[in-house]
Order: structure tokens, then C-alpha cells, then sequence
């Protein structure tokens, strides 16, 4: 008597991950754990590179300056930071961690920043900055777009679709740099990097960091079960990072990593009021809504103008610094303003250190970046608005931590900004005070530190030798 057994049907995801693993008919799906998202030891075939490795590397490490183990020691070492222009905090916390570097290592690192999906990547690795900037535009497609793909299930299928697709071109931008450390500061460039090295065995190796650039909440992208270390910005992103199955171990919390020119830059406010051309006498208001110029910027300026005007005594108590970034319609717009009380419009300006170190108040969408820079600075915060998704938990990190308030009405905002200048000025110093208490300056040297850390450790000290990876075909 024969028994027919029924195969398992495999998901969409599983027939998607089998032909990029080459894995045929195997089943490499796992309940709630994949070889690919979460990167499980033993999951993904690595021979032949893992066995040639440690000779071809011994051969590779004798053959630089002073040979053997001493010699590893004076090498160059590699730092591929792995970002997107999907908003500006993530080229922004790059060239920070890139800036860190530098100065805390010298010449002991070369430093490489760059793009991959845009670089070597199609559609739509290579669109994703043009359609971010699409979807803000039209803010409820984003907020559909990040709730949307937030399920495991969702996002797992997308980033194994782009590595069934793009894992070829992945591997040839890594390689082109020889990395002996990644660094990914984008939820979207960890997952098929992450996937290479465990295809080829070289995990171990080389340490695969994230630098999470969210202050709160975070897309489900961003927690990688394979990283060697996850650097969170807060207690609320680690718990998060936790919740989603890494281990106590892979978690840091050291903050946002800031430019070093911006969080230890030592300013006087006189100086800078005179170098900026500022009234030395009137308390200043900083309005700003991020590089693209976003939010209700115009009304504020507007609001701003009319209650730090007292008509009483016919004499402005308060200025204004509007940065409208890159939006030129804006600045042309404000600019052709009458203004009762001096005002300041500028474009994008790429020194905000000194017009944060001559204000004595921000109001800022709750952009994560300019946040953590106004924190460092001491700057009570007015938030105004925020982007669905990655930004809301940003409005209650500041209001719950006393460093700021929220309100959305310009007239509201600008009343605000008018009673910290004229009755409530004990209640501007308190934000003020608490603003720093919450700030983290030294964040990006603490990471660059225990990145630094990790390579010397000795699991992650072997170079990947570029000779023998480049002689590597790459089959999906």
C-alpha cells in the first residue's frame, strides 16, 4: 500500500529566497527567524572562500610592513558607511562618524561613504531618494508606505526580491573597497551586505555595524539580528532593539552622532551675534524647517513677526533667524516681507553650530538631527511638526524630558516664543537647563571608539584579501 504524502506548499518569500541561496528545493524559511533577515549560523553555504581565506589572508598580512602580527597593527584599515540621501541625517551622521574618525585615528582608517543602492543598484535602490522626497511631499503616502511595509513578513519579502536581483552589483561595490569594518547609518543598506558576508563566510571577519539615526521610533528595518553592534540614540530605541530579538550584547546606546565641528565647537553668543550681524541686545528665535525648508515655516515667520512686536511701546522685543534651506521660493517669499522686527533670511547653511551657539530658542519640525543639535546647544525647543513614522516619538523624547513644548499653530508657536522673551524668562532658562541635561556631544566618539574596539578584537582582524574575492563569481 502506497501513502502519498502532500509537499508543503512554499510561500512566495520561500520560492524568492531559495533561488537567491541556490538552495533548490530546500526549505530555508524558519518560523519568525530567516537565514537572510536575521542571518543564523550555519544557514547560508559558504564554502570554498572560507577555506582559502585564513592562508590567502596569513600570505596578504606577511606581506605588508613589518610582517606577521606587528605589522597589522601600523596597516591602513578600511570603513565602508553604507548610507542613503532618503533625508539629510543620514549623510549627516556618515560624515560625522567619517569626521570622528579622523580625528580620533588619523591616518589609521580610510574612511568611504557612499551609496551602493545608487551606485551599483537599479530600480528602486537607485530612485530612493527621488521617491523619499516624493512621498514627504505627499506625507499620508509615506505614512502609508512606512506602516505598510513594517510587518515582518512585508519587508522580509521586499529585501529578499532586491537581493535576488541586486546581490551581484552589491558585492562588486563592497569588494571595490576592501572593507575591513561596515557601517550602515540606513535601515535599507544592512540586510543584503549582511547577506553577502554570511553567504561568503566572512561575517566573523568583519565587523557589520548600524547606526540608528531615529531618536524614537524606527522602522522594523533597522533591527538586524546579524550585526556585530546596534548604536542606538536613546533608552527608548535599545528597548526597542530588544523587543525585536537582539541580544543585550549588540546594543549601545551612546546617542546621535553629531559632527564633531558642530558638538565641540567652543562659542561665545557676543562674538557670534557680532560676527552674524545680529542685534546684541534682543533675544534671538531660530526658525527652521530642516534642508528642504518643510513645514509651516512661512506662517511662523509670519506669526513671529507680529508678537515680538510690542505696539504698546512701539519697539521689537525679539528677532528672527529663518533658515529655509533649500527652498528658494520660500527665502525669495520672506524676503519681500516688511518686517516690524530684524530678521535674518538665509538659504542652506552648512555652519549651523554658530547660528544655534547666537539664538536663545528653536522652532524645528522634529527632524532627529537638528534635535540633538539643538539639545548640545542648550536650545529650549518649539516643535512644530513632524513626518509620520520615524519622527512622532520625537515630539514626546523632547516635551516629556522638559527640553521643549509642541504646537503646531504658528500663533500659537510664536505666542510662545514671545512670553519666553518678555514674562516667562525663568521658564526659558529651565528648558534650557534640561535641553542639556539630555544632550550627548561625545556620541559620535564613543561609537568610532567601540567600533575601534571591535576591530581589535581577534575575530575581526583578518582583511578580506581583494585578490581572492575578485576571482570570485557570484551566482544568484
Amino acid at each position: 500500500m502506497v501513502i502519498s504524502v502532500a509537499t508543503p506548499r512554499r510561500s512566495i518569500r520561500d520560492a524568492v529566497l531559495g533561488g537567491v541561496l541556490g538552495g533548490g528545493g530546500r526549505q530555508l524559511y524558519q518560523p519568525l527567524r530567516c537565514a537572510f533577515y536575521d542571518g543564523v549560523t550555519g544557514a547560508l553555504p559558504g564554502d570554498g572562500l572560507a577555506a582559502a581565506l585564513s592562508e590567502e589572508a596569513a600570505r596578504a598580512v606577511a606581506s605588508l610592513p613589518g610582517g606577521g602580527g606587528g605589522g597589522r597593527g601600523a596597516a591602513r584599515r578600511n570603513v565602508l558607511i553604507l548610507m542613503s540621501d532618503t533625508g539629510g541625517g543620514h549623510r549627516a551622521s556618515a560624515e560625522a562618524l567619517r569626521d570622528a574618525f579622523r580625528l580620533e585615528f588619523g591616518d589609521s582608517y580610510q574612511v568611504f561613504v557612499r551609496d551602493l543602492g545608487k551606485e551599483y543598484g537599479g530600480w528602486p535602490l537607485n530612485d530612493m531618494e527621488r521617491s523619499y522626497k516624493f512621498m514627504i511631499r505627499h506625507v499620508r503616502l509615506w505614512k502609508v508606505a512606512f506602516h505598510g511595509t513594517s510587518p515582518r513578513w512585508v519587508h522580509g519579502m521586499y529585501l529578499a526580491a532586491l537581493a535576488y536581483f541586486y546581490a551581484n552589483e552589491v558585492v562588486a561595490g563592497i569588494m571595490k573597497y576592501k572593507p575591513d569594518i561596515i557601517i550602515s547609518v540606513h535601515p535599507l543598506m544592512q540586510h543584503i551586505p549582511l547577506w553577502v558576508l554570511k553567504w561568503q563566510s566572512l561575517q566573523p571577519k568583519v565587523p557589520f555595524v548600524t547606526v540608528i539615526t531615529d531618536l524614537n521610533t524606527c522602522h522594523p528595518t533597522w533591527f538586524h539580528h546579524g550585526v556585530t553592534r546596534c548604536y542606538c540614540p536613546s533608552a527608548e530605541v535599545a528597548k526597542r532593539a530588544l523587543l525585536r530579538g537582539l541580544e543585550r550584547s549588540q546594543v549601545r546606546v551612546f546617542g546621535l552622532p553629531i559632527r564633531p565641528s558642530f558638538c565641540r565647537a567652543v562659542l561665545d553668543k557676543d562674538e557670534l551675534r557680532k560676527e552674524l550681524e545680529l542685534d546684541p541686545e534682543l533675544p534671538a528665535v531660530l526658525l527652521m524647517g530642516g534642508g528642504e525648508g518643510m513645514g509651516p515655516v512661512e506662517e511662523t515667520a509670519r506669526a513671529l513677526g507680529q508678537e515680538l512686536y510690542d505696539y504698546r511701546r512701539r519697539r521689537a522685543i525679539g528677532q528672527i533667524v529663518v533658515i529655509c534651506g533649500r527652498n528658494q521660493v520660500l527665502r525669495f517669499t520672506l524676503q519681500c516681507l516688511r518686517w516690524k522686527v530684524p530678521v535674518k533670511i538665509r538659504g542652506f547653511e552648512t555652519q549651523m553650530e554658530k547660528w544655534m551657539g547666537a539664538c536663545d530658542c528653536i522652532i524645528t519640525k522634529a527632524g532627529p538631527g537638528t534635535i540633538a543639535e539643538a539639545l548640545i546647544r542648550g536650545l529650549p525647543i518649539i516643535l512644530n511638526d513632524f513626518i509620520p513614522g520615524q519622527e512622532v516619538g520625537n515630539v514626546p523624547y523632547v516635551v516629556d524630558n522638559g527640553a521643549g513644548v509642541f504646537s503646531k499653530d504658528p500663533r500659537e508657536a510664536a505666542r510662545q516664543v514671545a512670553r519666553w522673551f518678555s514674562t516667562d524668562v525663568d521658564e526659558l532658562k529651565r528648558y534650557s537647563r534640561n535641553a542639556l541635561k539630555l544632550a550627548q556631544p561625545e556620541a559620535v566618539f564613543d561609537i568610532v571608539k567601540d567600533i575601534h574596539k571591535l576591530q581589535q578584537q581577534p575575530a575581526a582582524v583578518t582583511r578580506i584579501p581583494y585578490s581572492l574575492t575578485s576571482s570570485f563569481s557570484y551566482h544568484i
